[in-house]
């Protein structure tokens, strides 16, 4: 073929991929301004002592209502008409819930709706409900209630008809994407209620029955020749920043796993927040085969953690935009693109200015040599993170969205490394086992000990 044939092929190329948005954990406090105005610690950071917090926001805090219009002011100038938007959830501040109250949580949730819709006018925005995300928090029921009611009404402009029941009934639907070429669909759910701290679901084997509806909506999904995402926000697996620290609750880890690699062929990728880190996780068939990737997209929020155990769990506000193919819905590539906070805050000379600058932080496949996002390419990535230094710290530093530039030694390594690979209980903790420096000791004294007893033995001693 032709120079000149292939130039006229690369646009086409560009035409046929779509793109979308992925946006998670905004956690807005709308006592931010009020409370620096006054000289005091923003509500969500607590007692923590801290710098003085800045016009857009401080790192021991949730995001201030500039900070969110910033971020979907960058989403507008930077994409303006993408096909899609994933929104999955967690709005409202990181303080006790009796400074919050069910009315505040759902006219927080109205302000956020409002400033997506006033900036995505025309788009369709599927948006899933996180654990912050009712009162009291993270007691998310599976059955009707009142706040699912509520936000069914909210959101009624993204749903269709056949989605408003559902998400009434327990916060979780399934549609088809808005473009009549694709064979794509959307599957959207509500993993708060498998998480540990969700005392509501704790003793059901199926909480609200969406075990069930997903795997009826994956198998007709397969019998109609559809491809789907999954998006929700709690992710299964472990937390990547805290050895040992899983999400779900056992039962309901083993359970979503096993449907994961029931359906794997009709799951082209799964899209989560929670963590307001940028990781992933791997799934794996029988034989050990990489056969599907959920993609974990960092927070807006740059609020710094308060989970025992976790150093310096802050993070620069991300967001992300995703292409894809719109026939198979193989995700190609990912960019992803952050404000640096302290920056922004220097160079704000008052609180009345402009919005700052969301740079470019990085794009998948150029930064980790792949050629797409696909299960395959993601273990390639894997690979590379686990054997080269590297490629561990460049995706660390991405981890917490160029926050966190300290060097990732060995403990950091697998504490990252068995959190990507192993999303069951028992492969994770043995990863962990098996990956620890203490357990290399450990093999290397056993392996002279059977060397030093082979050669007193009496074959050898002859």
């Amino acid at each position: 073929m032709q120079p000149a044939a292939l130039l006229l092929l690369c646009p086409l190329a560009v035409a046929l991929s779509g793109r979308f948005w992925h946006i998670t954990d905004l956690h807005w406090d709308p006592d931010y301004e009020a409370a620096v105005g006054a000289g005091q610690m923003c509500p969500s950071g607590g007692s923590r002592p801290g710098p003085a917090a800045g016009p857009w926001g401080s790192y021991l805090c949730d995001a201030p209502w500039r900070l969110l219009a910033s971020a979907v002011h960058a989403m507008r100038n930077r994409l303006q008409r993408p096909d899609f938007v994933l929104w999955t959830g967690d709005d409202t501040p990181h303080v006790p819930d009796e400074k919050l109250g069910e009315e505040k949580v759902l006219h927080i949730i109205e302000n956020l709706t409002s400033l997506i819709k006033e900036t995505f006018p025309d788009t369709k925005v599927y948006a899933a409900m996180g654990n912050h995300d009712f009162h009291p928090k993270n007691q998310l029921p599976g059955k009707e209630h009142r706040i699912y009611n509520r936000i069914a009404e909210l959101w009624h402009p993204w749903l269709n008809d056949a989605s408003v029941p559902l998400f009434r009934a327990g916060a979780f639907y399934s549609e088809k994407l808005p473009s009549p070429s694709t064979r794509g669909r959307m599957v959207v759910l509500n993993t708060n209620l498998y998480y540990d701290r969700n005392d509501e679901t704790a003793g059901e084997e199926d909480p609200g029955g969406q075990f069930q509806w997903l795997e009826e909506t994956l198998t007709n999904a397969s019998r109609a020749d559809e491809v789907v995402y999954i998006i929700g926000h709690v992710p299964p697996g472990f937390f990547e920043k805290k050895r040992g620290k899983p999400w779900f609750r056992r039962g309901f880890n083993e359970r979503y796993l096993k449907i994961v690699q029931k359906h794997h062929r009709v799951i082209a990728a799964q899209f989560f927040g929670h963590h307001h880190t940028d990781s992933f996780r791997m799934f794996y068939s029988d034989t050990g085969s990489p056969v599907n990737v959920m993609f974990l997209a960092p927070g807006v929020t740059p609020w710094k953690t308060t989970l025992p155990g976790v150093n310096n769990g802050a993070n620069n506000p991300g967001i992300r935009v995703i292409e894809y193919d719109p026939g198979t819905l193989q995700v190609l590539d990912m960019v992803t693109y952050y404000l640096n906070l302290t920056r922004a805050n220097m160079m704000a000379t008052t609180w009345e200015e402009g919005f700052p600058t969301w740079e470019e932080e990085y794009r998948l496949t150029e930064a980790f040599q792949v050629p797409n996002g696909s299960a395959h390419s993601m273990q390639t990535v894997l690979e590379r993170i686990s054997k080269d230094p590297h490629y561990l710290q460049q995706y660390y530093e991405f981890n917490s969205v160029r926050y966190d530039l300290t060097p990732c030694e060995e403990a950091c390594r697998v504490d990252h490394v068995c959190a990507i690979r192993e999303v069951d209980f028992t492969k994770y903790n043995e990863c962990v086992k098996t990956s620890s420096p203490a357990s290399a000791i450990i093999s290397v004294w056993l392996l002279l000990f059977s060397l030093l007893v082979g050669l007193l033995s009496p074959q050898h001693a002859l």
